[in-house]
């Protein structure tokens, strides 16, 4: 290639190679389908590990793939909420103690007020 063709390029910017007299990697297509009920094609390498699930591109959903391999469901722990952590900390007759002594000091604010 002539100087004048690599002039006002930025390097590795573009590629001057061409693809003749290359041969590609053998390739399978992979069909995935999505809850919404899209359906599409993955090109993939065919010794590559073929994922179980693939983000739909229409909708941006987890698709899985269509030839019945389904992806293995984790096990996760239940979200715990504010009141199961209050549990751990105190019990049931505690909180009720504490709930006795604050609506006392309520009741006696208000009379103060009436």
């Amino acid at each position: 290639m002539g100087e004048r063709a690599l002039r006002g390029t930025r390097l590795g910017a573009t590629s001057y190679e061409n693809d003749r007299n290359t041969d590609l990697a053998p390739r399978q297509e992979v069909s995935y389908t999505c809850p919404k009920g899209h359906h599409f094609e993955v090109p993939l390498a065919a010794e590559a590990e073929i994922p179980a699930t693939w983000e739909c591109r229409m909708c941006g959903a987890t698709a899985v793939r269509m030839d019945g391999e389904q992806p293995e469901s984790k096990k996760t722990k239940p979200p715990r909420t504010h009141w199961d952590m209050l549990l751990e900390r105190r019990s049931i007759e505690d909180l009720e103690e504490v709930l006795n002594e604050r609506l006392a000091v309520l009741r006696a604010q208000r009379r103060k007020s009436a």
